[in-house]
């Protein structure tokens, strides 16, 4: 895990170098004279790689271009686990997704779990939550549940309604994403009316739900969310002819995994080149209403004399395909998915500066405890022996057993849907039948429900685990 800190003074490295090539271990825990404002935006599924070229070439970000002249990016931040809530969980945490065992959207942190906003309160900051939080388990539908725990069983069905655009013809709808402007405003407001007055620092958190794709109810009830949409506001912030169409391989040649997730993705079927660019178009449309949103936060902080006293953070909770791959959403470890954009301005930080080293969300976490001046969190005993610990960070990213963890996440899918069936009691099979898959299911009920009765038969050997 990595502080974050590029100063004035400090040059950029969020890794432990070779001490051997006379290097020190850099972005070591320093304290601000006066204690920095903080404020962090977190959207979901904004692909990073719009953040810096050729990719920043497809649409107008303003806001995030002003972050990168006035602070520093890092090209290749990586979410830890490229689903909302086990990403989420990470970063709130500082834990990777096989210590919280956050496997799908239903799993996250518990209640009660101190994350970094708690530390920082206790260290003086004032706080404040608006918007997507989604980081504690026991949330997200049903059938985002099950059908997760049930990937092990023998069938395939499509679990979302086929991709597509949807467009508002107003050149001055600007407001489209209603729930995000209002929290985007609740979070102005409270900068203005309550943080300005602040004699203590304060840290805010923003979550925005753009741009991930919007629910799609054209598609049938319970179905998941696979429309673009936007208007024709943010759509002429695109460039039409810069975006690029995705190579796909033939669906006999994917990798099962790849053909397990476009065909659950409903984008087995044939696409044109129009549908394609436009559905990448709009989803870009999408990213520059989030960027207005940012800019919101940016233009009320400085309006209030606020900006050169605060940190301020973006980034993302996983990325999105944008039909890559022949898939969109995200659950997927390819670039688009989970490639997130992290820029950081404000006092004490680089201007201009853009740094290569890999970094993810559980880099959130100490970063912020350096800032609340945590003692802990400064008594930084690796700095003093840094052969030791560089020895033990090779040792540790190489002792990970993933055949282990992965037995895990299957015996856990069988243990939560077994505890799930028993809690329905009578009404599974009709409930079972009637989630996103239902289209599907309904066809064949008993041939699906006999897989899953299969699948629960089958031993789970825990010497293997």
């Amino acid at each position: 895990m990595l502080l974050l800190w590029v100063s004035v003074v400090a040059v950029p490295a969020l890794a432990a170098p070779d001490p051997g090539a006379g290097g020190q271990r850099r972005g070591a825990a320093r304290v601000w004279p006066v204690a920095p404002n903080v404020v962090l935006v977190v959207s979901d599924s904004f692909d990073g790689r719009l953040t810096f070229y050729p990719g920043s070439q497809v649409v107008k970000l303003p806001f995030i271009n002003f972050m990168k002249a006035h602070g520093t990016s890092f090209l290749n931040a990586y979410t830890n686990s490229p689903i909302c809530c086990p990403s989420r969980a990470a970063m709130w945490s500082g834990l990777f997704t096989h210590l919280t065992e956050s496997w799908n959207n239903f799993k996250g942190l518990d209640p009660n779990y101190t994350t970094w906003m708690d530390i920082m309160e206790k260290h003086g900051y004032r706080t404040q939550k608006f918007g997507k939080l989604d980081y504690t388990s026991g949330h997200h539908s049903i059938s985002n549940r099950v059908e997760a725990w049930t990937r092990d069983v023998a069938f395939l069905l499509r679990q979302e309604g086929r991709p597509m655009v949807n467009l508002i013809p107003k050149k001055t709808k600007v407001r489209v994403m209603e729930k995000d402007w209002k929290n985007t405003d609740r979070a102005v407001n409270w900068l203005r009316k309550e943080a300005s007055n602040y004699t203590q620092p304060f840290v805010l958190y923003l979550g925005l739900n753009l741009p991930h794709p919007y629910p799609s109810p054209s598609s049938g009830e319970n179905f998941g969310s696979s429309t673009f949409h936007t208007s024709l506001y943010w759509l002429k912030k695109v460039s039409y002819d810069a975006i690029k169409i995705p190579k796909w391989s033939p669906l006999s040649e994917m990798h099962p995994v790849d053909y397990y997730s476009s065909y659950t993705k409903n984008c087995t079927g044939k696409f044109t080149e129009k549908e394609i660019k436009n559905i990448r178009a709009f989803y870009y449309a999408m990213c520059a209403e989030t960027d207005a949103m940012l800019g919101e936060i940016i233009l009320a902080l400085r309006q209030l004399g606020l900006l050169q006293k605060t940190i301020v953070i973006y980034t993302s909770d996983h990325g999105e395909l944008a039909m890559e791959h022949r898939q969109f959403y995200k659950m997927s470890m390819y670039e688009a998915s989970a490639h997130v954009p992290l820029l950081v301005m404000g006092p004490g930080i680089k201007a201009n500066l853009q740094v290569p080293n890999v970094v993810s969300l559980v880099d959130i976490y100490p970063t912020m405890l350096d800032l609340s001046s945590d003692p802990d969190e400064l008594t930084n005993i690796a700095t003093q022996f840094p052969e030791v610990t560089y020895s033990l960070d090779r040792k540790l990213r190489s002792i990970i057993n993933y055949p282990k963890v992965s037995a895990s996440v299957h015996q856990y899918n069988k243990e939560q849907f077994i505890r799930w069936k028993q809690s329905i009691g009578q009404n599974y099979s009709n409930v079972i039948a009637n989630l996103r898959w239902h289209q599907d299911w309904l066809q064949e009920p008993r041939k699906y429900e006999s897989a899953i009765d299969q699948w629960l038969k089958t031993p789970t050997n825990p010497k293997k685990i």
